[in-house]
């Protein structure tokens, strides 16, 4: 008899185990979870995840707090999250220079962003827009082109080493033959101030910080960088006319660490599908440039890999060296 009963509880035991991961699941979350934004407090990536962090608290009915841990170019706080428990307590908030400090800043990694994170979705898309100083007398990107190799001094201002702003003057040079002088600052205020004062030629500024410069007429843009064009300026080109490889999104992304159950890892994404439909949510992206976006886990995880092996070639090509 004690023997059945033994047998019963092992049995109970085993079922019970194979039954907790997916019960656990379910219940996520039952406490409150950490959102890592690896940037400071106040930029476009710790706003966004405030906001989507609130709808989360909303639907879920459990505290989402964003946890700034900036340096490192964002990968301190990339860092943590992939080192973290893999129970979908600790998300990472993070941009495309992710995808470049794989190669840019290899040396200083501490874990591998495409095997050690689970990609959950893509958030958004947002765009660098070319502008010039008036005083440059190009009117589109082919006019800028030849007024580069013609003078073989232009220079331009960038939002600092391994940026997306900085990658896209290395794109010109690399795809449109030009030799135009990278010139580094320390973020996207200080590069735009730098352009209207008339230091440098032109820039890729990010979309929030061009776009009052376009209005009052101190900057003239010429195109936008993402595949497609932007509904916030609706009538530039792509600079992949130029050359089909000539992209550069200021994309947004979460992960979870490897190991994440995939039905947390589902439910997550459902939720963010959820709040990029709302219209708080969807307005403040569009007002900063940007398009909401939503993808799959699967789509990002190709999409990231591809971003990798394209600044990797650009890295390598142009021979830009990290900070």
């Amino acid at each position: 008899m004690q023997q059945k009963i033994r047998l019963a509880g092992a049995v109970f035991a085993a079922a019970a185990f194979a039954w907790g991961v997916p019960a656990q699941a379910q219940q996520w979350p039952n406490k409150a979870v950490r959102i890592i934004v690896p940037f400071g407090a106040g930029g476009g990536t710790d706003i966004q995840g405030r906001l989507l962090g609130q709808k989360f608290q909303q639907s879920m009915g459990q505290n989402f707090l964003v946890d700034n841990r900036a340096g490192g170019a964002g990968l301190i706080g990339g860092e943590l999250v992939a080192k973290s428990p893999p129970d979908g307590y600790t998300i990472l908030f993070t941009t495309a220079s992710l995808a470049v400090n794989v190669t840019l800043l290899s040396k200083r990694l501490n874990f591998n962003p495409i095997t050690d994170l689970v990609p959950v979705s893509w958030i958004s898309s947002v765009p660098l827009v070319l502008v010039v100083h008036p005083s440059v007398p190009a009117k589109n990107v082919k006019e800028l082109i030849a007024l580069a190799k013609k003078s073989g001094r232009m220079n331009a201002a960038h939002n600092g080493s391994g940026t997306t702003s900085h990658l896209s003057v290395e794109m010109l040079n690399l795809f449109a033959g030009t030799k135009v002088t990278p010139i580094p600052y320390k973020g996207g205020g200080p590069a735009i101030v730098a352009q209207i004062s008339g230091e440098t030629d032109f820039t890729f500024a990010t979309a929030l910080a061009a776009q009052p410069f376009i209005k009052s007429g101190k900057v003239r843009p010429l195109a936008v960088t993402t595949a497609k064009r932007s509904s916030a300026f609706p009538d530039l080109p792509t600079m992949n006319t130029i050359h089909p490889d000539f992209e550069a999104d200021n994309w947004y992304a979460m992960f979870f660490p490897k190991g994440t159950p995939k039905d947390i890892v589902a439910k997550l994404n459902a939720e963010i599908i959820k709040a990029l439909k709302s219209p708080d949510v969807d307005g403040f992206i569009r007002k900063e440039g940007g398009e909401p976006v939503g993808s799959t886990p699967e789509e990002l995880a190709a999409y990231f890999k591809r971003e990798v092996e394209k600044y990797a070639k650009v890295i390598k090509a142009a021979n830009v060296v990290g900070e």
